[in-house]
């Protein structure tokens, strides 16, 4: 096999190598971002369970239509493209519909616990 093609073989196994290191970066990346985010989630959840429990006592119900649409258009003010826009909406309007899941589901728990 000629030289020229022996080197370029090495040349493109080096490359591969090295995608796959920044590949595996990224992908750590993401893992420390995940770990922050599961951590913000939760401690979003334990707001909307103190929320529950204040919108318990004063008679509101747990689901407030404007409210939300505040929370999503808060959100979209910081995205940076449209693209971002679209895909944070849909990932805020699922995380305010499980939160919106946790409060009923926390309420019920919490009626269940004092007719006891």
């Amino acid at each position: 096999m000629p030289a020229r093609i022996i080197s370029t073989m090495a040349n493109n196994t080096v490359k591969k190598e090295n995608h796959w290191l920044e590949l595996e970066e990224w992908r750590k990346k993401i893992d420390a971002i995940d770990h922050k985010l599961s951590n913000l989630l939760c401690e979003r959840l334990n707001c909307a369970q103190n929320i529950s429990s204040l919108k318990q006592r004063i008679g509101e119900e747990v689901l407030q239509p404007a409210r939300e649409k505040e929370v999503v258009e808060n959100v979209l003010n910081q995205a940076d493209s449209e693209l971002k826009a679209c895909a944070l909406e849909k990932i805020y309007k699922c995380i305010i519909e499980e939160t919106r899941l946790f409060q009923h589901e926390w309420k019920n728990e919490q009626q269940t616990l004092s007719s006891r």
